[in-house]
């Protein structure tokens, strides 16, 4: 399901341009709106979300996907804490489907994936462990590096039940948007993934928007 967004960039109270294999980190209040935008298409998103209030609290795939009966995620999907708490709701998605299995690239998984020689390239996971070292006012640690949503990312599961990387179902200026329910610690690795399809092997840089409130 797709859903426009009425508010316009033009009002939001921040703008920020994430470069391809880069992290953003911030507070999003409870009520503010915050936008992920997919600029040049098939890019991939992978984003963790945390309570600020005790990030022990954070984003469960088993609960949301359980509460809402789908693996993907879109409009009027709520996504729920590990203590059963909605920490955000989809409110605007012009792409449709987001993937909540597929995981995020690291180095050990470019080797299963690929080959041993794509050990050492940058990936997610190395973008997270950046961003808690560098941002230790939000008590994070590479233990608190969990299950992760992809927003933009094309996983689908095929009839036994496995998982395919896909081309991308997204596009130029596509965009997710979401309401905070808490205040949450937002962490996005900017894919730099290189050897599937889910950025169309060329990463990308995305847009991120915040708005006080709808």
């Amino acid at each position: 399901m797709t859903k426009e967004s009425t508010l316009s960039p033009e009002a939001a109270v921040y703008r920020k341009i994430v470069p391809a294999g880069d992290y953003w980190m911030e507070v999003v209040r409870k009520g503010q709106i915050f936008r992920i935008v997919d600029l040049e298409g098939n890019q991939a998103a992978d984003t963790l979300f945390y309570s600020a209030a005790d990030p022990a609290e954070r984003y469960s795939a088993v609960d949301t996907i359980r509460e809402q009966r789908n693996v993907y995620l879109s409009v009027g999907t709520k996504l729920i804490s590990t203590q059963g708490n909605p920490m955000l709701e989809i409110v605007a998605d012009t792409v449709g489907r987001h993937d909540t299995l597929g995981g995020a690239c690291a180095t050990e998984s470019n080797t299963v994936r690929y080959a041993l020689e794509k050990k050492c390239m940058h990936a997610c996971r190395d973008s997270w462990m950046l961003a808690v070292a560098e941002n230790e006012q939000f008590g994070l640690t590479k233990r608190d590096i969990t299950h992760n949503i992809n927003f933009f990312m094309n996983v689908p599961v095929t009839p036994d039940g496995g998982l395919t990387f896909a081309d991308g179902v997204s596009g130029p200026g596509k965009y997710v948007e979401m309401r905070a329910e808490m205040d949450v610690i937002v962490l996005i690795s900017n894919c730099p993934q290189l050897n599937n399809p889910c950025n169309d092997y060329n990463p990308t840089p995305i847009e991120v928007l915040v708005w006080d409130r709808a």
